[in-house]
Formats: structure tokens, C-alpha cells, sequence
């Protein structure tokens, strides 16, 4: 073998090793992905029981229940609804009308079961996917922060 040739096997052999890792890091990511649904979503493309993934919207007024640690609230987009159970203490910024974001599964009654929930940060955040759905049905009304946030992404 010539000096030329061993230095293409080697290049070869560093690509396929890279290539091999590279296909095992993105399969055991692609497990832990975790996808954002509005409600109409949900109810328009069904998750199967027990699927990971993320639901997000406002949490309707006078929805909000609360006996001990169990939280039960409806997380609406104007258009649908899911009833959201979670059991621990909710961030202190989660409030009825607010956005948020709950992360977890479908129960085997259509119940969401969080096992996350992540609430806005301050009083012009809504998650992008939610402000987007909202545009998307005319349904949006930016706040004076909001604008001067557009302004400043120009």
C-alpha cells in the first residue's frame, strides 16, 4: 500500500467512525425529543396514551383547581381545550390567563398528566408556538411590549 492510499484509508476509516457515532447520538436523541401541541392541535392530530410531548396555550380563567399539591387547570387556545392535572407546587408566576407551557402525557381518559409545567417569565412572554397559533386564527393582539419587541428583531 502506498503512502497515498494509507492516508485515504485513514481518512475513510475516521469518516465512518464519525458517521457511526454521529447516527447513534441522533437515534437516542430522537427519543428524548420532546414536541410543543397547542390544544386545536391535539384534538386535530391525536397523541397515542403515554407519548411524551408538550401542550401550551392560556390557562383559562376560573379553571384553575387546587386540593393540596394536585393542580387541575385547562390550558385553552381559544379554539380547544385540555384539562392538564399536575401534583407538585406550580411556579409562582403560573396564573389563570397567563401562557404556559405543560410537559408530560395523555392519560387513558384524554386527561394531560404534567410532569412540567413552565410559566411565563414576565407579563409580555407567550411561547413563540402560541403566539404563532394565535396569529395564525387572527386572535392575536400584541401588547405594547410585544411591538417594541418586533422593532427590535427588525
Amino acid at each position: 500500500m502506498t503512502r497515498k492510499q494509507k492516508k485515504l484509508a485513514t481518512i475513510a476509516g475516521l469518516g465512518l467512525v464519525i458517521a457511526i457515532a454521529a447516527t447513534i447520538i441522533f437515534t437516542a436523541l430522537s427519543s428524548k425529543i420532546t414536541f410543543f401541541y397547542s390544544p386545536s392541535e391535539l384534538k386535530e392530530n391525536p397523541v397515542s396514551v403515554g407519548e411524551h410531548f408538550r401542550v401550551g396555550g392560556l390557562v383559562k380563567e376560573d379553571s384553575w383547581v387546587v386540593d393540596g399539591q394536585k393542580n387541575t387547570f385547562i390550558v385553552t387556545d381559544n379554539e380547544s381545550d385540555t384539562k392538564v392535572v399536575y401534583i407538585a407546587i406550580l411556579p409562582d408566576l403560573f396564573r389563570e390567563g397567563q401562557g404556559v407551557i405543560a410537559e408530560g402525557s395523555l392519560n387513558s381518559e384524554g386527561v394531560f398528566i404534567a410532569t412540567n409545567v413552565l410559566a411565563k417569565h414576565d407579563e409580555n412572554y407567550l411561547p413563540k408556538e402560541v403566539v404563532d397559533t394565535l396569529k395564525e386564527r387572527g386572535e392575536w393582539e400584541p401588547s405594547k411590549g410585544d411591538s417594541e419587541q418586533e422593532e427590535v428583531k427588525k
